[in-house]
């Protein structure tokens, strides 16, 4: 049975990973889960803290999941936001990623899934902060695929607008949601089951021979019209 750190696994697509894979998974959230699954080692610690421990005995995959959605005209975005939105889909992942190095080094079948988004790709209004940050995310994956093949696998998922608990303010906005569906080339918002499914293929075996990609999880927004 595989051996897996979940990163933001309280939430969103990261509770529907953890929901979905049947393995040994530790979970790092920030807050304490009172919706547990059996089985589940979880652990209430924050990934950006540098002085953060990971001792598991072994490793095959880690997913990190915590994302931000942060959505101002560029003129009313502060140092800080940017400074925020990168260290949560940024240097959290390079702190995790750096941590874990050595044990998924000793595995069979070594993977790391990342998270971007669709603004990474096609320019959206009020999107400058998370897309920057989300494209130094797509940097690192191919990057770190390159350095550490064959051995580690790495990956990254783009998904357009999701259902999720991060996305609420926008969903509960029906002209927003709507506009959103609109837009949609498959009139839908994305689903946190699909993703996570996406997830469970790329580090399994079957995807062995799949590294270094940018995957647009988005129903067509990146590349139809």
């Amino acid at each position: 049975m595989k051996n897996i750190l979940v990163v933001g696994g309280s939430r969103g697509i990261g509770k529907a990973v953890v929901e979905r894979l049947d393995a040994n998974i530790h979970v790092i959230s920030r807050n304490e889960i009172n919706d547990k699954k059996e089985g589940v080692n979880y652990i209430v610690a924050d990934a950006c803290d540098e002085n953060i421990e990971l001792n598991f005995d072994a490793l095959d995959s880690v997913i990190y999941c915590p994302g931000t959605i942060n959505l101002k005209p560029f003129t009313s975005l502060k140092r800080a936001d940017f400074d925020h939105d990168m260290e949560v889909n940024f240097f959290g992942a390079v702190n995790v990623i750096q941590k874990s190095i050595k044990l998924l080094k000793k595995s069979e079948n070594a993977s790391v899934v990342l998270f971007s988004t669709v603004a990474a790709k096609i320019g959206m209004p009020f999107h400058a902060s998370i897309a920057s940050a989300k494209s130094a995310i797509e940097g690192l994956t191919k990057s770190l695929a390159a350095e550490y093949a064959p051995k580690i696998r790495f990956n990254c998922i783009a998904p357009s607008l999701t259902d999720t608990s991060l996305a609420s303010k926008l969903l509960s906005n029906e002209k927003v949601k709507e506009n959103s569906i609109n837009t949609n080339p498959m009139k839908m918002i994305g689903d946190p089951n699909d993703i996570a499914s996406m997830v469970e293929w790329l580090i399994s075996d079957e995807a062995k021979w799949f590294t270094g990609q940018i995957i647009n999880f988005d129903g067509g927004m990146s590349s139809i019209k």
